[in-house]
């Protein structure tokens, strides 16, 4: 299917939406690309994934951008691509990447976002930015905050309601001041009013996929919080989604529930942090990022409660959070065993394999 026609079908941004939002994006052609980027120069590239690749580039203006290039074009490719570029042009949230415009020329399919001279939080916590430990726990609780506050536009602001469907810590990008922007709407859904969720095919990220997700392709505003719970233990410890340990996968929460059920939360601290952070926030975190990932879905709070927990508010609430059943001595089985649903539904997802490894955009 053609990419505007695929516009066309979905019905495109409406008349008043469209109008607010035309002078935000642009059309850019491919010569306009290959000169911001000194034709797709490999020392331009930013990072490479099943999708293709991201190039750093600068216009005219001096202003620079980032530009997502397909590898190959496909109808599936298209389609992700004209997903992508309809919801960007929806949505416009200072914790959301905004769409700067895109190219459709030939088979050629770009979007361009704007910059993020910070690159992405994986870089920061995995990656070869790690190691200069710029992630201080004020920026920790920014990023936690501003990526939820992102996250709650897309449920409960935008219009239809979206969910993202691939929150991970590359997919939150960090600009000039360490304020996060979660990016990368390709696999995100649009959902009709009055639906709970859509049964589709899984796309997504072993480590952040949530178990009814995984086995039953049912995604819904439930699994992005899932995968927003798995991403605060991240932030929280340093660790991976997914550890091998031998022979089998350890999950984050996994590692974390005997540290909690001790309330040992000094040892879940990122090593990184060296002590310096502040105690209440960092309970609050793990929490909260435990609740979140939740075997069962109508365990985990909304993401507007999300917020306002980070945020210290809602005391009554976060207190039946401690004392949530999940926080006392053997329900970590019961309660959250993602590690051996990665390794059950491996088989399930094998089709989108390549797609969904983890990639980092930015390195």
């Amino acid at each position: 299917m053609d990419f505007r026609s695929f516009l066309c079908c979905t019905g495109g941004l409406d008349r008043k939406e469209k109008e607010k939002k035309e002078s935000t994006w642009r059309i850019f052609s491919l010569k306009e690309l290959h000169a911001a980027t000194n034709n797709f120069n490999y020392d331009n590239k930013l990072g490479e994934g099943g999708f293709g690749s991201v190039y750093w580039g600068q216009l005219w203006d001096g202003s620079q951008i980032a530009v997502k290039r397909l590898k190959v074009w496909s109808n599936k490719a298209e389609m992700e691509f004209a997903v992508e570029v309809e919801i960007l042009a929806r949505v416009r949230h200072k914790n959301l990447l905004s769409l700067r415009g895109y190219c459709a020329e030939g088979q050629e399919r770009l979007i361009v976002y704007d910059y993020m001279p910070n690159l992405s939080l994986q870089s920061h916590l995995h990656g070869h930015n790690s190691s200069d430990s710029l992630l201080d726990w004020p920026r920790r609780m920014s990023i936690a905050i501003g990526s939820a506050e992102g996250i709650v536009y897309l449920h409960h602001h935008a219009t239809p309601h979206i969910i993202h469907r691939d929150i991970k810590a590359s997919n939150v990008l960090l600009d000039s001041d360490f304020k996060a922007q979660v990016a990368d709407f390709g696999f995100a859904k649009l959902i009709p009013d009055g639906a709970t969720h859509v049964t589709t095919r899984v796309k997504g990220t072993l480590g952040y996929l949530a178990p009814e997700y995984a086995m039953l392709g049912k995604a819904s505003e439930s699994c992005d919080i899932y995968s927003f719970g798995i991403l605060l233990l991240e932030l929280a410890s340093g660790k991976r989604p997914l550890e091998k340990i031998n022979s089998t996968k350890r999950s984050i929460t996994e590692w974390a529930l005997p540290l909690v059920y001790e309330r040992k939360f000094s040892e879940i601290a990122d090593p990184k942090l060296n002590g310096n952070y502040v105690e209440e926030e960092l309970k609050r975190v793990v929490l909260v990022g435990l609740i979140c990932a939740h075997n069962q879905p109508d365990k985990r709070p909304s993401m507007l409660e999300v917020v306002q927990l980070l945020k210290g508010e809602l005391k009554e609430k976060f207190a039946a959070v401690e004392n949530d059943e999940m926080f006392t001595t053997g329900q970590a089985a019961d309660c959250n065993d993602e590690a051996s649903v990665a390794d059950d539904s491996s088989s399930f997802i094998s089709e989108d394999k390549e797609r969904i490894q983890e990639i980092e955009k930015a390195t």
